[in-house]
């Protein structure tokens, strides 16, 4: 599978982009993604992972944030003000919480903290290369009102205006409005939107719904679309479908 101008294309591998400059700990990702039959392109700097980027296509960015030329976060931010939407997860030993919220409201789509487990790794792969793959086999477009959710390019546009969403946020508004009215606890949303359900976590689903109900400001009626149902969860309530 790779992506071709922000389309999904199938294919056999998966072309993995792993930024990460501690060789003994990136010979161990690379050897366990191969393992799984994907192809891993492993550089040590953000100037080389950008050349990389501009010159290859890629399903997935796997990023360390302390690197020597930066911090691994300024490639994500760049990457969503562009408007591509490649999952990115972050790789790294800054385990707080606020660094756990930045990263994620910086646009990246996942954060696993070192030290991690080889399982954990690969699970968290598999589920972010699953619902992409998933995402880009329909062939639909959801439309509530001024909203249109088009599965088959991964394009939100609110108001005849484009929405510049990252790969996570799309598949949980996506989620979301394929089960209009219909409540999802934070769990279930980790579960069925992540592929993993750790109750620690539950506050990325807090982050990124609140980053879509800002994106989606400019939409009629933005602040009813994703609505809160205190004490269980969340649900999506469109004003009409069509």
């Amino acid at each position: 599978m790779s992506v071709i101008n922000g389309d999904w294309t199938l294919g056999e591998g998966r072309r993995i982009l792993l930024v990460e400059d501690e060789p003994d700990l990136a010979r161990l990702i690379r050897l366990n993604l191969e393992s799984l039959q994907h192809e891993v392109t492993q550089v040590n700097t953000l100037n080389q992972a950008r050349q990389q980027l501009r010159s290859k296509c890629f399903d997935l960015l796997l990023l360390d944030r302390m690197l020597s030329d930066g911090d691994g976060l300024t490639l994500c931010q760049q990457l969503r003000q562009e408007g591509k939407s490649l999952p990115c997860m972050m790789i790294t030993a800054r385990d707080s919480e606020a660094d756990i919220v930045l990263g994620l409201e910086s646009g990246a789509d996942d954060y696993l903290v070192k030290p991690f487990s080889v399982l954990e790794l690969r699970a968290r792969v598999k589920a972010l290369l699953r619902r992409s793959a998933q995402q880009a086999a329909d062939q639909y477009a959801l439309t509530f009102d001024e909203l249109v959710i088009d599965s088959k390019t991964r394009e939100v546009t609110a108001a005849n205006q484009p929405l510049a969403l990252t790969a996570r946020e799309f598949d949980l508004l996506y989620y979301l409005a394929q089960h209009p009215r219909q409540v999802f606890s934070r769990m279930q949303l980790l579960e069925a939107v992540w592929g993993y359900s750790y109750a620690g976590y539950e506050h990325t689903v807090n982050s990124h719904i609140n980053r879509l109900r800002a994106k989606l400001a400019c939409c009629p009626s933005s602040n009813e679309l994703v609505q809160t149902v205190w004490g269980v969860g969340y649900k999506f309530a469109p004003p009409a479908a069509h």
